[in-house]
C-alpha cells in the first residue's frame, strides 16, 4: 500500500508563472486553505516540488 501526501495550499499563485498555476490546478488545488490527499509517487512529488513555496506538505499513512 502506498503512503499518501496531504497537500494544503498556503499562498496565492498570483505573480507566479503559468506553469505553477497549472501545477496547482493539476494537483486539485483552487483556493488558499484547500487540502487534497494524493498518492506519494515520484511524478506527483515533482509537481509538489514545483510549487513547494505555495503549499504545505504532510505525509499521511
Amino acid at each position: 500500500m502506498m503512503s499518501k501526501l496531504k497537500v494544503t495550499q498556503t499562498r496565492s499563485p498570483i505573480g507566479g508563472t503559468d506553469s505553477q498555476r497549472a501545477t496547482l490546478r493539476s494537483l486539485g488545488l483552487r483556493k488558499i486553505g484547500q487540502t487534497v490527499e494524493i498518492e506519494d509517487r515520484p511524478e506527483l512529488r515533482g509537481m509538489v516540488n514545483t510549487v513547494i513555496h505555495l503549499v504545505a506538505v504532510e505525509e499521511v499513512d
